[in-house]
């Protein structure tokens, strides 16, 4: 019998991959970013029902509990994608100055005219 977490968790992920699905079909994720998003869905599902393992890995790798394993990751795979959100910001406010400084030199030199 499934508990009402596992209910909800693969509702929301059976959602989060056809979301993922219907990107990948318009082009809006690459093959890699496929790849990343469809494995943090299965492996939410992974650990929601199979908690065992979780613990099992954690216990490898020096942790007591599977959802400090989960913890963890999650947030190690926050920080990434906020960095990477953080120069994709960077890199659009630079492309915007340079298209403001090419217009203000264009109307520059047709007010010169």
């Amino acid at each position: 019998m499934m508990s009402v977490l596992q209910i909800v968790a693969l509702i929301f992920s059976l959602f989060a991959l056809s979301r993922v699905i219907l990107r990948t079909k318009d082009s809006k994720l690459s093959p890699k970013e496929f790849v990343f998003w469809t494995s943090i869905w299965l492996s939410l599902l992974g650990v929601v029902f199979f908690p065992d393992y979780s613990t099992k890995f954690a216990e490898i790798i020096g942790l007591r509990r599977g959802v400090d394993v989960v913890i963890y990751s999650s947030i190690g795979i926050l920080f990434y994608m906020l960095f990477r959100l953080y120069i994709k910001f960077e890199e659009r406010e630079q492309e915007i100055t340079k298209v403001v400084r090419e217009i203000a030199l264009l109307k520059k030199k047709n007010r010169k005219r």
